[in-house]
């Protein structure tokens, strides 16, 4: 028979309700912990957010600085990837085909050798083929001397002495053994137009020619050849302040170890460079006048809206530049890429019109369709704070956006002129680094402005530099002295 089961038999075992406290509190203090856990993360993670908002903000005024202005000085230390879409260069060293020679200056026989250079047999002609190469002359340095005749007048006793066209200056005694006004001239091309240090081109002369000449020589020679250049950069200036459109844009230059900037403002033919020592208004009124009443393509840099009695045009291609930035950063940033979309219908209608494939009233219409959707769309620019201050520098710059489609024959929609100008004074800069001193500055703007501006105006620098050499007082080549556009 079964027993009977007693109090005793119900009982649980003394510890038992001691392990399940014991559980639950573990379980309580790992909940807590978890949760203060998950508290931490949260805080870690809205700093890191916060974190990474201000490195982008920072990447981005970075490089919104590195294409306003690329630093002086520094090479990137990213390499810059080659844009999707653009076309290579030419590659060196590829085969072509020089055109026949219009003349030939000299002939020269190539006859067969007596017998076969492998077995020594005997040669029968067959036919005679033809060869022409351009070849340098062998270098000479031609050594003139000038009998300079010296006389007083009768009537007031005054000093003459007789001048030689091919004289480059009067200096008699002991600076009377000068360089001509042919290697001024060349020296002057090799240093501020291809960007040769003064040690490199006393080599050469050396070397190539036989000319022995010292490196402070040659400075003063490129010194003197700027006081005679001095009247044609006035002249330059005056017709730049006169120009009905004109494309500034400046870069870094060191004068005397000190950051000075270099200032190029161009037009279709003519190029003038300035060297001060910053890169705001003034420097810029002081190169195109405070009344400058032209059109004045520029980038975005803020002292060009100060100039409030031209018209402006600012570089699409840098907002394209930009635009293309923020989407990659924004993949889905609509706002973004609806301007883009705008921006590139607007050069596309320019390019068609100067294919003759629009009509001037059809660029008028267009361009009332693109202003009327840019205007729509800046009202709605979204909420990334990226892309919102995108917004606000279109809507600062939005009197300038579209100013080229007013006249896309005469009014570029980019700086790219001015871009170009300031390219050999890049090369320029890595290699002599700058100036030395405040006259070194003025040859180098005086000097590279005649040179850039008889390159627009496809005249031989060389003639022109020569022309002013020799000339008793300083003139302006008559090629110089207006516009030729």
């Amino acid at each position: 028979m079964p027993q009977p089961r007693t109090r005793d038999d119900d009982a649980q075992p003394p510890d038992a309700s001691g392990d399940l406290r014991e559980r639950a509190e573990r379980a309580e203090r790992e909940r807590d912990h978890e949760r203060c856990e998950r508290e931490r993360l949260l805080r870690e993670n809205d700093r890191l957010r916060r974190e990474l908002e201000r490195v982008k903000r920072q990447l981005d005024e970075a490089r919104r600085a590195a294409h306003r202005q690329a630093a002086p000085f520094a090479k990137s230390l990213t390499p810059h990837p080659r844009r999707p879409g653009r076309k290579a260069g030419a590659r060196y060293g590829v085969k072509a085909h020089r055109r026949r020679p219009r003349r030939i200056d000299e002939r020269h026989e190539a006859p067969l050798p007596p017998a076969c250079p492998d077995c020594g047999g005997p040669l029968r002609a067959t036919r005679i083929a033809t060869q022409s190469q351009d070849e340098l002359p062998v270098p000479r340095v031609v050594v003139r001397q000038f009998r300079i005749h010296i006389g007083h007048c009768r009537a007031c006793g005054r000093r003459v002495q007789g001048r030689h066209p091919l004289q480059a200056s009067d200096a008699l005694g002991a600076a009377s053994a000068q360089l001509g006004a042919q290697a001024i001239a060349f020296a002057v091309i090799l240093n501020k137009q291809l960007g040769l240090s003064f040690g490199k081109i006393a080599t050469l002369l050396d070397r190539q020619y036989g000319l022995t000449v010292t490196r402070s020589g040659l400075v003063h020679a490129v010194h003197r050849a700027a006081r005679q250049a001095q009247p044609t950069y006035a002249a330059l200036g005056q017709q730049i302040r006169g120009s009905p459109v004109v494309t500034p844009d400046e870069t870094g230059w060191r004068v005397g170890g000190r950051l000075h900037w270099l200032w190029a403002v161009a037009t279709p033919d003519t190029t003038v460079y300035a060297i001060q020592r910053g890169r705001g208004y003034p420097e810029a009124a002081t190169l195109l006048g405070e009344d400058f009443a032209g059109v004045i393509v520029r980038d975005g840099w803020a002292p060009y809206r100060r100039f409030t009695s031209a018209m402006h045009q600012t570089c699409l291609a840098h907002l394209l530049r930009r635009s293309r930035e923020l989407l990659t950063d924004h993949p889905r940033a609509t706002f973004v890429a609806d301007v883009r979309t705008i921006l590139q219908q607007a050069l596309r209608l320019r390019d068609r019109h100067l294919d003759g494939r629009v009509s001037a009233h059809g660029v008028a219409v267009a361009r009332g369709h693109l202003i009327e959707r840019m205007s729509r769309r800046l009202e709605r620019p979204g909420t990334l704070s990226d892309v919102r201050r995108f917004a606000a520098h279109l809507a600062v710059e939005w009197p300038a956006l579209f100013t080229f489609l007013f006249d896309p024959t005469t009014i570029d929609a980019t700086n790219w002129r001015a871009e170009q100008a300031l390219r050999p004074a890049v090369v320029t800069r890595k290699v002599c680094g700058g100036n030395r001193s405040p006259v070194g500055a003025q040859t180098q703007q005086i000097l590279a402005s005649v040179l850039r501006t008889a390159r627009q105006r496809q005249l031989n620098p060389h003639a022109v530099l020569v022309s002013m050499l020799c000339a008793r007082t300083p003139i302006v080549p008559v090629a110089l002295q207006h516009h030729t556009r």
